[in-house]
């Protein structure tokens, strides 16, 4: 890594730790009470340069490979301490790259900007209620009538579900079943027809999450994104980023479970002596530093090798898309255990709200489940191993 790559890296993880301790830490308790945090706080990210970090210069944003962006994921993740924050408001990530690849340039230059600066807010709709992982088997209908696509069906687990300004949207164009008849719309949010459900979950508390449906709810054409029948392809492409991101978020959360875990151990007394005194809490704490270090080194390379394919145009290199795969799950994994482990250090306090152990050890499963469960990232990285 070269100098200037890791001066602009520090540069931007103090900045986004700066911003997630005064702003984002502090309020996570009100929030996940009120199950919503202000939209205000799109517009400090988007001040920061948060919102547009990886998008063009062209519309609002600063070009950023994976290894620049990765710190700043993490320090998101490890010092905001709330994955239900950053789920909405960075889930523009997963619906706003469709529409920068492949939406008509007016239709970019109309939807992204906005978004970038915090005025809007955009969201991706692919799981069906009957779907789940199997985005080949999805339902929803997209007939075309004219100068509009006519949508009926429903989607559900939507992150900014409920106060989507824009949604990135997987239909099925084509007749049949199966992925070639799969195409991505871009919906505007006060469509006529469309209406939302909100949902009540284990964690994730502040992050609003919705079930819409849509009942005849028309579309101009203009929003089609790419050719008809090529949206399943966009979908693939699109969780790449989605899956790092992931990683980068594990990583985080499971720092700041080995950060409050540390704490109470030097903190608490038992028997006459700090826990960190007691051989069997000083090796929880050398566990989850052990697979703290080795996240963080395939963090690493992963981000570099998909920064090498990406400058060679190769975006889908099966090789590296399995190490992503891989990555996700050995991440999530990760957290999983440090949460685990820091919630039976803290023993009872663990158990109690305010505490971040219990907060992350409540959003673990999210994480080993959204962007494809562990079993589908098992199968995935096989196939693209070659070895089916």
């Amino acid at each position: 890594m070269n100098a200037e790559l890791q001066a602009d890296r520090a540069a931007l993880a103090d900045t986004v730790r700066r911003f997630a301790e005064n702003e984002i830490a502090p309020n996570v308790e009100a929030w996940d009470d009120a199950g919503e945090f202000p939209r205000a706080l799109y517009t400090r990210a988007a001040e920061l340069g948060l919102l547009g970090l990886g998008y063009p210069e062209a519309f609002g944003g600063t070009p950023a490979s994976y290894s620049l962006k990765l710190p700043a994921w993490i320090a998101l993740a490890r010092h905001g301490k709330s994955g239900g924050v950053l789920a909405s408001l960075f889930s523009h990530n997963i619906g706003l790259p469709p529409v920068v690849l492949h939406a008509s340039d007016p239709v970019r230059h109309e939807v992204v900007p906005a978004v970038l600066c915090g005025e809007k807010i955009a969201a991706l709709a692919i799981t069906e209620p009957g779907g789940g992982s199997d985005v080949a088997a999805l339902r929803m209908t997209a007939k075309r009538d004219g100068d509009h696509y006519v949508l009926n069906g429903e989607k559900t687990f939507i992150t900014s579900g409920m106060r989507a300004d824009w949604i990135t949207v997987a239909v099925r164009t084509g007749e049949g079943r199966g992925a070639g008849g799969i195409s991505m719309l871009l919906l505007p949010g006060d469509a006529p027809g469309l209406s939302r459900t909100r949902l009540t979950k284990m964690g994730w508390w502040c992050s609003d999450t919705a079930t819409l449906h849509f009942d005849n709810v028309r579309v101009p054409a203009r929003y089609l994104l790419g050719d008809e029948g090529a949206g399943f392809r966009m979908i693939m492409g699109n969780f790449n980023g989605e899956r790092i991101g992931l990683a980068a978020g594990a990583l985080g959360f499971a720092q700041a479970c080995l950060d409050e875990a540390l704490a109470w151990s030097r903190e608490r007394k038992t028997f006459g002596a700090a826990l960190i005194e007691h051989q069997a809490v000083r090796h929880k704490l050398v566990d989850m530093q052990m697979r703290i270090a080795s996240t963080e080194a395939w963090l690493e390379a992963v981000s570099a090798e998909g920064d090498a394919h990406e400058a060679a145009g190769r975006f889908n290199a099966p090789e590296w898309v399995a190490q992503v795969c891989m990555l996700k799950n050995h991440a999530t994994q990760t957290m999983q255990f440090c949460a685990d482990q820091a919630v039976q250090i803290l023993g009872g306090m663990g158990f109690m709200r305010g505490t971040v152990s219990e907060r992350i050890y409540r959003e673990v499963k999210v994480m080993m489940i959204g962007g494809g469960a562990e079993e589908i990232m098992k199968e995935l990285a096989a196939r693209q191993l070659g070895w089916l």
